[in-house]
């Protein structure tokens, strides 16, 4: 019997201590990283495969983006491909960088243009380190939905970006938390208006830029040069991309597809739960797999779920009860859940 699934792709910041070696242990025999291995070697820099063997993992090292980009996008692909045959694939999205590996997967682009092009933009992202980004919950502990402090956030956000100085705005939507990001004027002001929550957020994210926001327009300019002559052409699969637009199969243009990609993507807040929410009420799948790196998106697809209400969800414990009962979100990074869908 197959099983529908939409594969969800992590962004930034997923790949942590607790999973290095994840190429090592999971796909060791993967020509796939080989063929990787050989672009960043060509290039002049360490393959995939030395950075998942180091025996130290350096935050100062991983959470750079010509580092910390590269290998999500080796440890998501190899994911994506080793599922069980039972599973049939009918859209796949991503977070942020996620988009990226999610062209790559879908078969917007090839699997080794989709490397490249998360190899270049976390190196730009790195050289050129454009403001900075802070996460900051919306919700409760009890993932209640809160439209009212949502609705404060956003204009606490508006009114320090319109202080002189002052860049702030929405960078990722995660539902039941918010990343902001601007330049440190903006940010500062931020943390210093916000109650703190649980003695860890306002959360600044190392080595992150203020992506998805104006303050990219020059890195938009070079990745539209940089990847004006790349091959674009219809995704096998749906791709939903991060204002919720679904990229059909056989009937997406390229030139659009890229535009998007390497211009509003790149400066406008990515709806991350709005990705969400449409992938599960157009296609409304049996399960959500989140691919490898990491274990940090299940709390915000859970919470994108709650937040459109789906299966009738309307805070944490809806949802642990759905998914003590089924198989609904499957994290491959997880050992207790990563045999339900591997091969």
């Amino acid at each position: 019997m197959t099983r529908t699934a939409v594969l969800i792709c992590p962004g930034r910041g997923s790949y942590n201590k607790e999973d290095l070696g994840y190429l090592g242990r999971h796909h060791s025999s993967s020509n796939f990283v080989l063929g990787l291995d050989a672009i960043r070697s060509a290039d002049g820099n360490e393959t995939v495969s030395v950075l998942d063997g180091s025996g130290d993992f350096k935050l100062a090292k991983f959470s750079k983006g010509d580092v910390a980009s590269p290998l999500i996008y080796a440890c998501s692909f190899a994911d994506a491909y080793s599922l069980a045959e039972d599973i049939e694939v009918v859209a796949v999205t991503g977070n942020s960088m996620g988009w990226y590996t999610t062209l790559g997967v879908a078969g917007a682009v090839s699997a080794e243009d989709g490397f490249r092009i998360v190899d270049t933009m976390g190196a730009l992202m790195q050289e050129h380190m454009i403001g900075g980004q802070i996460v900051y919950p919306v919700w409760g502990s009890d993932w209640v939905p809160d439209s009212l402090r949502r609705a404060e956030l956003l204009e606490l956000i508006r009114e320090i970006d319109s202080r002189s100085n002052h860049a702030l705005g929405l960078s990722i939507d995660l539902a039941g938390a918010l990343v902001v990001a601007g330049n440190d004027q903006g940010l500062s002001a931020f943390e210093a208006a916000v109650p703190q929550i649980a003695n860890r957020f306002p959360m600044r994210l190392s080595n992150h830029a203020a992506f998805h926001t104006q303050l990219q327009n020059p890195v938009s300019e070079i990745a539209q040069n940089a990847f004006a002559n790349m091959k674009f052409g219809q995704p096998r699969v749906p791709m939903v991309d991060g204002r919720g637009h679904i990229w059909w199969p056989s009937c997406s243009d390229p030139s659009l597809l890229r535009s998007y990609t390497f211009g509003q993507q790149i400066v406008e807040p990515y709806e991350f739960g709005t990705a969400i929410r449409v992938a599960a009420q157009e296609f409304a799948p049996d399960m959500f797999i989140i691919l490898g790196p990491g274990t940090t998106m299940g709390g915000a697809v859970a919470q994108s779920l709650i937040g459109c209400g789906w299966m009738e969800m309307k805070s944490k414990s809806d949802f642990e009860a759905i998914q003590d009962k089924s198989e609904l979100l499957v994290s491959m990074a997880r050992a207790d859940q990563r045999s339900i869908v591997e091969a």
